[in-house]
């Protein structure tokens, strides 16, 4: 659609849009119009009646309509219009002599007799016919011609040069138009047939306001229209108002209507004296029109009209038959590339992955430049689009529409919150999810159109009135479009809905997959906990026993033992005090999904300085150099994240144990970007570090990076301190380098709301179990004095 350089709410415009061209009151003077009753008695003629009869209108007035065209002609007349039974339709009578005779009228001059009823009023009209024999086995001959060369045209610009060479042939006008409308109403010629002296408009666009709204409106109801002279003088109806309705006569389907003065101006500004112009109409709506014009006044017989008229809706029928069958050619040629879509992304793990790696027929599915996929937060660019940061703020816009699907070919225009860009300035999209702000959008490139216009649409003539004047100047005036894309056709606003219901039962279908896994997962989840619990519990007596005896056959047998034997009996006790050990951190593991969180204020300070404190009681020896930042206070459960810090700490302290000079820093930031409104900690060293290709692996249940000789532990704290994270609502992450040190750090949101369920068991409740105290306290004990052991 071209882009008007001028506003289309101009108050000339909406002046000539108001103007009742359907109710002129007057007709063309070339024929003659009656109004009648049933009966056949006249209550309403044209001023020009007096040409037919000899007496002025009012005389004729109450009188038959057999007074002055004969019984016979009365009779088929009144019956002709007793058995119409649509509104507006007009019926053909037949064709009669001059009732006035040769004598009187000084030339034979047929008249074709045309009835119809609209509003309940009867309208007779006369026009000018060849003869008094069937106009339609004339009719034949003139379009056989236009009949046999159909299926030459392959398209609908040669079928539009076929109709305007054969309207030309039958008509003789000087220059034969045929134009189709946009959506706007801008009018584009795509053929013509001139003769020698007329101007070309092949190629020109008419803006819509050369033809306004209603009377577009008009040419869908009364498919043919005739000026046979612009200098006429309109004949007017007598009297002005109808005697039945009391209103002005609805001249809406009488073929004589006189037409508008700024109609008239404007025709004498293109040169042309005389036009006729036939409707081009495609499933209901006016496509286009056959326009012909003529240097002078010109009168086609009713014949010839009725052939051109007949030419006009083969055209029409030929247009939709062609339009119709180019797009169920695409419609069948996208649904194709959606076959194959589907069938990849229904085949891939991800149809992001699927839409991502397969971009030809993604793009092509509705013939873009670029697309966008907006799933999860994410966003992932195919081809020329906005930026990400433009597509967020697109998505953004989009979801203050209603509609599932949006298109527009001036995104520039229609979205200010993306910059005009050559790139992509046109956009279809559909929405997935708005809860989630779930999008495809494509983008089609610029498609730079240069506009050749009949004239400067600008111009207006001020000839008639200040308001209401056609333009002047036909003179070629060119206009170059941009920031526009190609429109989206039918086949590919359907399409896209097609996409978006298939692109919804997939991801439908996978919620239920994942949520069947889930469910599944779940229970093997609560039924491993139970076995971990079960297991480590049970396990703790017997190793207990173990380590016990073993200290006792230590101490009362040492002496009887070789070696040897002394050197199995330290790996039992090693081996009983590592299992024990394990099953402890396994038990608190187990447990920490059942515990319910308790939300306190802890002063984190404080809790980090006793934990440290701890830490210089059993490793005063070390060289170890704390930096701790203001680490403020924090709402969550004071147990867990009791446990969370002293794992951190700890493990700084034990994979440092190698350095002369240790350094630990423990700090506290506030998060930023998708960790916006979180705390965040992080317990830094110096020590051995790790290798960041195994990340992935460390804070999983017994992964070690380090060999156990090297350091103990039983590969569960990390474990742990994400489970505790994860629960408050945060995340834990590390960075690392070999050698170097490591970084362990995780979030805690601000705003904590967690409510323990029946079931649960609170970490105090857990923590103050004696056995749970008593392995908690052993285990510190035993580790620390390995540490030292080590160090010595």
């Amino acid at each position: 659609m071209a882009e008007l350089p001028y506003s289309a709410s101009s108050a000339a415009e909406v002046d000539c849009a108001r103007e009742p061209i359907h109710i002129p009151g007057g007709i063309q003077p070339h024929g003659f119009l009656f109004s009648i009753a049933p009966d056949g008695t006249l209550l309403q003629v044209s001023a020009n009646i007096v040409s037919l009869t000899g007496s002025p209108a009012e005389n004729t007035l109450g009188g038959s309509i057999a007074s002055i065209l004969g019984e016979e002609w009365a009779a088929r007349i009144v019956n002709g219009l007793a058995s119409q039974v649509d509104d507006g339709i007009p019926l053909y009578i037949g064709s009669m002599s001059d009732p006035r005779g040769e004598e009187a009228s000084g030339r034979p001059s047929p008249f074709a007799v045309i009835v119809h009823r609209y509003q309940g009023v009867a309208i007779v009209e006369l026009e000018p016919a060849l003869g008094t024999g069937d106009v339609f086995s004339s009719m034949y001959p003139l379009v056989r011609t236009f009949i046999n060369r159909l299926e030459e045209a392959n398209s609908i610009e040669c079928l539009a040069q076929l109709a305007a060479d054969e309207v030309h042939r039958i008509t003789g006008y000087g220059r034969t138009l045929v134009y189709n409308f946009d959506e706007a109403g801008i009018g584009h010629v795509i053929a013509e047939h001139v003769e020698p002296g007329y101007a070309s408009y092949i190629d020109q666009h008419f803006p819509g306001s050369d033809i306004p709204a209603q009377a577009r409106a008009l040419y869908v109801r009364n498919r043919i229209r005739l000026i046979a002279d612009a200098g006429y003088q309109p004949a007017p109806l007598v009297p002005s108002l109808h005697p039945s309705t009391g209103k002005p006569t609805d001249l809406t389907y009488a073929s004589l209507r006189s037409v508008s003065p700024v109609h008239v101006q404007y025709m004498k500004n293109m040169d042309t004296m005389s036009s006729m112009s036939m409707s081009i109409v495609v499933r209901g709506k006016l496509w286009g029109l056959i326009s012909c014009h003529h240097d002078s006044g010109r009168v086609p017989p009713f014949e010839v009209r009725t052939a051109c008229e007949h030419i006009a809706q083969v055209l029409s029928l030929q247009i939709e038959a062609k339009d119709e069958h180019a797009e169920a050619a695409y419609r069948l040629e996208l649904r194709r590339t959606l076959t194959r879509l589907l069938g990849a992304m229904a085949d891939a793990d991800s149809f992001t992955d699927a839409l991502v790696n397969d971009p030809g027929d993604f793009l092509g599915l509705t013939a873009s430049d670029g697309a966008a996929i907006v799933v999860d937060g994410r966003v992932l660019l195919i081809g020329s689009t906005p930026s990400e940061a433009d597509v967020g703020k697109l998505v953004e816009w989009l979801d203050t529409k209603s509609q599932e699907t949006f298109e527009t070919d001036a995104l520039a225009f229609t979205c200010p919150v993306v910059p005009a860009n050559p790139g992509y300035a046109g956009l279809l999209s559909v929405s997935i999810s708005t809860l989630f702000r779930n999008y495809v959008l494509w983008f089609r490139k610029e498609a730079i159109q240069t506009i050749k216009w009949a004239g400067d649409p600008r111009e207006k003539l001020a000839s008639l009135s200040p308001s209401l004047s056609p333009r002047k100047s036909f003179d070629v005036w060119t206009d170059t479009v941009r920031d526009r894309s190609l429109a989206w056709r039918p086949a590919e606003l359907e399409i896209a809905s097609e996409f978006r219901t298939a692109l919804l039962g997939i991801v439908l279908r996978r919620a239920e997959e994942l949520g069947q896994l889930a469910h599944e997962l779940g229970r093997a989840n609560e039924e491993l906990q139970g076995f971990s619990y079960t297991v480590s519990h049970d396990l703790r007596a017997p190793l207990r026993h173990i380590a016990s005896f073993a200290d006792l056959l230590r101490q009362m047998e040492s002496g009887a033992l070789s070696e040897r034997g002394h050197h199995f009996l330290e790996r039992i006790i090693s081996s009983a005090k590592f299992g024990g050990e394990l099953v402890d951190d396994l038990l608190a593991f187990s447990q920490m999904s059942r515990t319910a969180l308790r939300p306190q204020p802890i002063d984190v300070q404080e809790l980090v300085d006793s934990l440290i404190a701890d830490e210089l009681k059993h490793a005063s020896e070390r060289n170890i150099t704390w930096h701790v930042g203001d680490l403020g206070q924090i709402t969550a459960d004071p147990v867990l994240i009791h446990v969370v810090l002293r794992n951190l700490i700890e493990n700084a302290v034990k994979f440092t144990a190698t350095r002369d000079a240790a350094v630990i820093e423990i700090g506290r930031y506030a998060g930023e970007d998708a960790l916006a409104g979180h705390d965040v900690f992080f317990v830094k060293d110096n020590g051995v570090g790790f290798d960041m290709l195994y990340v992935g692996k460390l804070f999983e249940v017994f992964q070690r990076l380090h060999r156990m000789e090297e350091f103990s532990g039983t590969g569960i704290g990390l474990a742990t301190v994400k489970r505790i994270v994860e629960r408050h609502g945060g995340e834990a992450w590390a960075v690392g380098e070999v050698d170097k040190g490591a970084t362990v750090t995780f979030s805690l949101p601000r705003s904590l709301a967690a409510v323990a369920t029946g079931n649960e068991e609170s970490p105090a409740v857990s923590a103050a179990r004696p056995d749970n105290l008593l392995a908690q306290n052993r285990t510190r004990s035993d580790r620390r004095a390995e540490t030292k052991m080590k160090g010595e």
